[in-house]
């Protein structure tokens, strides 16, 4: 069975694991965590959460009825796979408290958390622990996701299929070297970012000439999902699918030189730039 397969198959039906720990329950940790459960691959019997604080924790508890902890080593001891979403500043502290923590030698390391590199965990951890990085983005919280992951020295192709089998739960997942992480939380990561002020641009835009702001809105909102489904679908480049609407002396080619003219493609191939040497620099530490 080839490597893909593997992953298809394990990304099918209910998870190959017994139970799953969610370290940094927030936007994004809870959006993992309802994928999971809409996807019935975790029951709230096999998962569990882990917040900051006590309000958090009950919080959680009420929203998606799965136990949560402010204190959860005592969990640690027969979890399999952990999820950590935390924040890049708080990341040391939770593999301090992983390594101190009763943390099964086997269990699978999953991190969401932007520039912290495998080999700078796996030696915070000082363990054999299979770890795996993972880059995903917001629209996780609606099923549609872009994630990358990457496995670090113990991370067996089964320790993949698991990674994968939980974030196709929210979207597309696809395996991706580490040397390309920074540049993905760039792309992935700020992207929607990114999309979010390019639809109020053009919302306005609309607004100018005379659309009520919620049709405006509206109207940009599907015109970008259907032109991003175009280029999903039809394999095609985006330039020759962007000649098939610019026909000669038209409206669009009109539109198309304006945005030249504002040098559209090189700002946002900049902002894409200097969001990864950002990225590049979020797991150093500040001298």
């Amino acid at each position: 069975m080839g490597k893909e397969q593997a992953r298809q198959q394990a990304g099918a039906g209910k998870a190959n694991f017994n139970k799953l720990g969610v370290i940094g329950a927030g936007v994004m940790g809870q959006a993992l965590i309802q994928g999971l459960l809409r996807k019935a691959m975790v029951t709230p019997r096999t998962l569990w959460a882990a917040a900051k604080t006590e309000a958090s924790c009950q919080k959680i508890r009420e929203t998606l009825q799965i136990p949560a902890f402010s204190n959860y080593s005592d969990q640690l001891a027969d979890t399999d796979v952990l999820l950590l979403c935390v924040k890049p500043t708080g990341i040391k502290g939770v593999l301090e408290k992983l390594k101190a923590g009763g943390l099964k030698p086997d269990t699978l390391i999953i991190s969401i958390v932007a520039g912290a590199a495998i080999e700078t965990m796996e030696s915070a951890l000082g363990t054999q622990n299979p770890v795996i990085r993972a880059m995903t983005n917001t629209p996780c919280t609606v099923g549609q996701a872009m994630t990358t992951i990457c496995g670090g020295t113990h991370a067996t192709e089964a320790h993949l299929a698991i990674a994968q089998q939980i974030f196709e739960a929210v979207g597309v997942c696809m395996p991706l070297d580490e040397t390309h992480f920074n540049a993905v939380t760039s792309l992935a990561g700020s992207g929607p970012a990114y999309v979010f002020l390019i639809m109020e641009a053009l919302a306005d835009g609309g607004v100018r000439v005379g659309l009520p702001r919620d049709a405006a809105l509206r109207i940009v909102a599907q015109t970008l999902l259907g032109a991003a489904t175009m280029v999903q679908q039809s394999g095609r480049h985006p330039a020759a699918l962007r000649d098939d609407v610019t026909t000669p002396a038209g409206c669009t080619i009109g539109a198309l030189l304006t945005m030249e003219d504002g040098k559209i493609r090189s700002v946002l191939a900049r902002a894409v730039e200097e969001a990864t040497k950002i990225a590049g620099n979020l797991g150093k530490e500040k001298k």
